[in-house]
C-alpha cells in the first residue's frame, strides 16, 4: 500500500467562496485572479487562495500550451482525476483482502477436522492392552499429588492383588496422597479386603461401601479418570482414560454423590446390624423392579447362592412361604418405602411383581 491517506482533508475542501469563483470561472471560461476578486468582492489575497484550493481538487487545471492561464475543469473529470487513484488503490487492497480471505477461509475445515481429531486425541485414550493400562495406572499414581479416588463393584477381591495394591497405596499415603475406596457391602466378609483396608485405614485411607456401585472408576487428583471398556468381546477389557475437564468434573460429581450416600467401612468396628438392613433392603428393591435372582446377585456383588440365601432369610423374617406372600409382607410392612414403591400402587401389584421372578 501506499504512503497516500484515504482522508477526505487530504483532497482538500470546496467551501463556498471556492464554489462562487469556479462559477465565475467556468461564465469566463477561465481563471483571472483580479476578475475573480472583483467579482467576489474579496481581495486578491482571498482569490489567490480560492484559485490554489480549486486548482487542488482538480477544478482549475493550466490550458495546454500556457501554463500560466487556468482554465475550468467540469466536475466529473475533475474528481475522476482527483480520486481516481485512490479508488484504483481501494480495489487493489478490496481484492488483496478478497483473497487473503479466501485462502484463510479456505483452511477452515481442516481446521475444524484437526481440532476435533486433536480434542478427542488429548481427552479421551482407548488402551486395550491390559499391560500398557497397568503402566498407565503405575505411572499417575506416581505422579498423583493430591488424590486418588476409586470405586470398584463385586465381592471378594483378589488375595494377591490386594496384597500387590497395599505398598503402592501405603507410599501414596505417606506422600500425602489422601486415598477413597468405594466398595460394595459384600467385601466386607472378604478377609483378603479386610486386611487391606485395616493397613490403609490405619494410615488414614478412607473406605465406605454401599448396596450397589455403577461401575469400576479411577480418578487421580479430579483430573484423568480411567473408566472400563464396554461391550468387548474375546479379551480382557482395558479403559478408557479420560482427560477431559468437564466430563472428569462431572464423573467426580457422580462419585462424590455415591460416597455420600455409602457406609464407613473399619474392619470389626462396622455395625453389620446395619449393613445387613441395607443388603435386605437392596434385594428387595432389586426384586421388586422385576430382576431375576442372577441379576440381583450381579448388582450387589454376590453370588446367586448367597443371593438365594438371602432372599430365603428376608422369606423367613416375613413368615412367607411363598414369593407372592413376600411380595404382598413387603407392600404392607412399607419395607420398600416411598423411594422404592409405585405411586399409589397396590401390595397385590408389587407382591405380582416379586412372585413373578424366576428362580433358575
Amino acid at each position: 500500500m501506499s504512503g497516500s491517506s484515504l482522508h477526505g482533508a487530504e483532497f482538500g475542501e470546496l467551501d463556498d467562496a471556492s464554489a462562487s469563483a469556479y462559477q465565475h470561472a467556468v461564465l469566463l471560461g477561465r481563471f483571472v485572479r483580479a476578475e475573480i476578486a472583483s467579482a467576489l468582492g474579496v481581495t486578491e489575497q482571498e482569490a489567490g487562495r480560492v484559485e490554489e484550493a480549486l486548482t487542488t481538487l482538480r477544478l482549475l487545471r493550466p490550458m495546454p500550451g500556457r501554463p500560466d492561464e487556468l482554465v475550468p475543469v467540469s466536475p466529473d473529470a475533475a474528481a475522476a482525476d482527483l480520486v481516481g487513484p485512490t479508488e484504483a488503490e481501494i480495489r487493489e487492497m478490496q481484492q488483496s483482502v478478497t483473497g487473503v480471505k479466501t485462502q484463510m477461509l479456505a483452511l477452515l475445515p481442516a481446521y475444524f477436522e484437526n481440532r476435533r481429531r486433536r480434542n478427542q486425541t488429548e481427552a479421551f485414550d482407548v488402551v486395550s492392552d491390559v499391560g500398557v493400562l497397568q503402566a498407565m495406572l503405575d505411572e499417575c499414581g506416581a505422579r498423583c499429588r493430591n488424590e486418588v479416588l476409586t470405586a470398584m463393584p463385586g465381592g471378594s477381591r483378589n488375595a494377591k492383588r490386594m496384597d500387590a495394591a497395599r505398598p503402592k497405596a501405603l507410599d501414596r499415603l505417606r506422600r500425602g496422597v489422601g486415598i477413597k475406596h468405594l466398595y460394595q457391602h459384600t467385601v466386607r466378609s472378604d478377609l483378603a479386603t479386610a486386611d487391606y483396608v485395616r493397613a490403609i485405614t490405619g494410615e488414614g485411607a478412607e473406605v465406605r461401601t454401599t448396596d450397589e456401585v455403577i461401575d469400576r472408576m479411577v480418578v487421580y487428583d479430579r483430573e484423568v479418570a480411567f473408566l472400563p471398556e464396554q461391550h468387548v468381546e474375546g479379551r480382557f477389557p482395558g479403559a478408557i482414560v479420560v482427560r477431559e475437564p468437564t466430563l472428569v468434573a462431572f464423573l467426580c460429581k457422580v462419585y462424590d454423590h455415591m460416597w455420600a450416600g455409602a457406609t464407613p467401612f473399619t474392619p470389626g468396628g462396622e455395625d453389620a446390624t446395619d449393613i445387613a438392613d441395607d443388603l435386605k433392603r437392596s434385594i428387595i428393591r432389586l426384586m421388586a423392579q422385576g430382576h431375576k435372582d442372577e441379576m440381583v446377585a450381579r448388582r450387589l456383588g454376590m453370588s446367586v447362592r448367597t443371593c438365594r440365601r438371602h432372599i430365603a432369610r428376608i422369606m423367613e423374617e416375613m413368615e412367607s412361604t411363598s414369593r407372592f406372600q413376600t411380595g404382598v409382607n413387603v407392600a404392607l410392612y412399607g419395607l420398600l418405602g416411598a423411594d422404592f414403591s409405585p405411586s399409589g400402587a397396590a401390595a397385590g401389584e408389587i407382591a405380582g411383581e416379586i412372585a413373578g421372578l424366576g428362580t433358575s
